[in-house]
């Protein structure tokens, strides 16, 4: 069915193009066969997309598990730079890269942002190649109606294409996307096709596609090229996007979703801070109204404008100071605070397979909730492996670990020197007291580890 409709989709934009639409210059964009447009767009950026295949790992079981993971990427840069998303390589250990011509290259990864779900890849020795094909990024305006084309690998099927339009050029989506709005598109996008491009018909790269969702039909969404540009040489000179943070919650003057409307005509409000962020300790306050950052103007009316602000703030030089205008009841102020590295969004994770279960540290933005009830830090049950000896107790995921055997555990490496400990004296003591918080009350969970995992 799909399949049919595309064809009679296709033919009557081919009608509509090649004969409602003509100009006096024979050469003219509307006088070519609306199919001839998408070939010769295809052809300029098909030899630069990547089919990725990455091994990575997975430790939410309780275990060590391999995941085989493929997606997409698209090859920018004639030493062989490819731009995928941040989810398709997380927690790599092997990747691999095939291209158009069949042939295949381990790849490395150069730098990689969770927050924009942008990674850029480096292929190996691809000094051997002759010539490599490389995709050009579009920075200009996207509008609705504009015809695109997704490209990649889905459903692990190398070298695919669907045509769609731009249903909408500045998609808000809450919780994805702090720094950045959205390409919408109706163009399909599958499991697979992460980290493919989205093509004009010009044959450039607009974005890279990211999200897809079915809801009454196949919407997809894609991280525009301009966003990306932003952050490529921090990529590369970091290995990470290197944002700044100030701890600033925002909310726009005119908050539909929320029915709340703030009468003036210009600013963006202070919903809130963040606990131990700059913006908290230099004395913001929620309603407080920026109206400029160092005497330009800050100006959210809608929602929309909101991931704008959040990257330019972001993009802020560490250590530097900056000033903040604001109208806290209706008198001008101005407050000076100093951003900071916003460092990682996600902890690290280890596996402690005697005893059942794998652990990770507590990060303020990846667990919010674990952050506040461990005051500020520590360490926390993120999988139990259900025939591991953690199984058989009451210990739960996301119980954080504050104490072993009455020693404090404040990092991973802490809880690592336990658990040799642990083992060098298991034949003399096997069972194990373990501190934890669940929902900020504190208790005691006895693990037996005297029995290794049957292989």
């Amino acid at each position: 069915m799909a399949t049919k409709f595309s064809f009679i989709a296709l033919s009557f934009l081919t009608l509509l193009l090649s004969s409602g639409c003509r100009t006096g210059n024979s050469h003219g964009f509307y006088n070519r066969d609306f199919q001839d447009i998408i070939r010769h767009a295809s052809a300029k950026v098909f030899p630069a997309v990547v089919y990725i295949r990455v091994i990575s790992a997975n430790l939410s079981s309780g275990k060590d598990e391999g995941n085989i993971v493929s997606g997409s990427g698209v090859i920018i840069t004639a030493d062989g730079e490819v731009l995928t998303n941040h989810h398709v390589i997380d927690k790599a250990r092997e990747i691999r890269c095939q291209l158009y011509d069949g042939t295949a290259y381990s790849a490395k990864v150069l730098g990689s942002d969770k927050d924009l779900d942008i990674a850029l890849l480096k292929l190996e020795k691809v000094d051997t190649l002759p010539a490599l094909p490389t995709a050009s990024l579009c920075l200009q305006a996207i509008a609705e109606g504009d015809f695109v084309m997704a490209m990649g690998a889905p459903w692990g099927l190398a070298r695919s294409v669907s045509i769609g339009i731009i249903s909408c050029s500045r998609r808000y989506l809450e919780t994805h996307g702090k720094y950045s709005l959205w390409y919408q598109t109706d163009a399909s996008i599958s499991p697979g096709n992460s980290g493919g491009p989205l093509v004009n018909t010009q044959g450039e790269v607009i974005g890279i596609n990211t999200l897809a969702t079915l809801i009454g039909g196949t919407m997809g969404f894609t991280v525009p090229a301009i966003v990306i540009q932003s952050i490529l040489g921090r990529l590369r000179q970091y290995g990470k996007a290197n944002w700044a943070w100030l701890g600033l919650e925002l909310q726009p003057l005119h908050d539909f979703d929320r029915n709340i409307n703030f009468d003036y005509s210009n600013g963006v409000m202070i919903a809130g801070t963040l606990s131990g962020s700059p913006a908290r300790k230099a004395g913001f306050l929620p309603n407080d109204r920026i109206i400029a950052l160092n005497d330009q103007p800050l100006n959210a009316w809608q929602c929309e404008d909101i991931p704008e602000i959040n990257r330019q703030l972001g993009l802020l030089p560490f250590g530097v100071p900056v000033t903040f205008t604001f109208c806290r009841n209706d008198q001008q102020e101005k407050i000076t605070l100093t951003p900071i590295a916003k460092g990682k969004l996600e902890g690290e994770e280890v596996v402690f397979s005697r005893w059942g279960f794998t652990a990770k540290t507590i990060n303020r933005f990846d667990n919010p909730g674990l952050y506040f009830y461990s005051q500020k830090g520590g360490i926390f049950v993120y999988g139990i492996d259900d025939e591991g000896n953690a199984a058989n107790t009451s210990l739960r995921e996301n119980d954080v670990i504050h104490s072993v055997s009455g020693e404090e555990i404040h990092s991973l490496q802490d809880l690592q020197k336990a658990y040799q400990v642990a083992l060098d004296s298991v034949n003399r003591q096997h069972i194990i007291i373990f501190g934890i918080i669940r929902n900020g009350r504190q208790m005691q969970v006895a693990i037996d580890f005297r029995n290794e995992k049957k292989k």
